[in-house]
């Protein structure tokens, strides 16, 4: 299955609840959600229909696929890895996904959004370790440092983001110095803080049936 390119905030309306994909426009008034909550696509005729159970499993599914900017084959394959490990399945493939290298420059505020984060990774702007990394779907571990490369620290959007940082907040498993923009694996990520719009038990059990 392609990626898709089509309008993001069809998306939160199709899925009732904001994904957060355009950054900062999510939070202020322009935000499509607060304005037309309601499923795209024509309402005046549209028919009640009883969901059944796999429809809703199917549509966590999407949301968290969606949310994290994953292919159907790249979801399955965190679904899969996280069946081999031991602990619960569902927390076991939110952790996967949160330490993601895209993710947790998203969450240490070097980016508004996953999408964003993923394009800055894409071109080179950040360090893993030391060493320029391409690769968003990148997985770190404890004790792992982002930093900002060199090429990412002559651009713009580095010197927006140095001075907006004060003003998100940064979750307990990730450290970060402001001063210079670097941020650390401290810890796994806690599940019950991660705030998740999905409940991934309910995607375990789509993909077991």
């Amino acid at each position: 299955m392609a990626r898709y390119t089509g309008a993001v905030c069809r998306l939160c309306r199709r899925y009732g609840d904001k994904l957060y994909l355009k950054g900062d426009r999510c939070l202020s008034p322009k935000c499509a959600f607060e304005r037309r909550p309601s499923a795209p696509g024509q309402q005046k005729f549209a028919r009640r229909r009883r969901v059944s159970d796999r429809a809703l499993q199917l549509r966590e599914k999407q949301r968290a696929r969606f949310t994290y900017g994953l292919m159907e084959r790249q979801f399955r394959r965190y679904y899969r890895d996280a069946v081999r490990r031991t602990g619960v399945t569902g927390e076991t493939l939110l952790r996967l996904l949160e330490q993601r290298l895209d993710n947790v420059v998203y969450r240490l505020g070097f980016a508004d959004s996953r999408p964003q984060a993923r394009q800055i990774v894409r071109h080179g702007h950040i360090q893993l370790n030391g060493r320029v990394t391409d690769i968003p779907s990148c997985s770190v571990k404890i004790g792992d440092e982002i930093t900002w490369s060199t090429k990412g620290r002559q651009t713009e959007l580095f010197k927006f983001m140095q001075e907006g940082l004060q003003a998100k907040e940064v979750p307990d498993w990730l450290g970060i110095d402001a001063a210079t923009m670097a941020g650390r694996v401290v810890t796994q990520p806690d599940v019950a803080q991660v705030g998740a719009k999905f409940d991934p038990a309910v995607i375990v059990e789509y993909y077991s049936r």
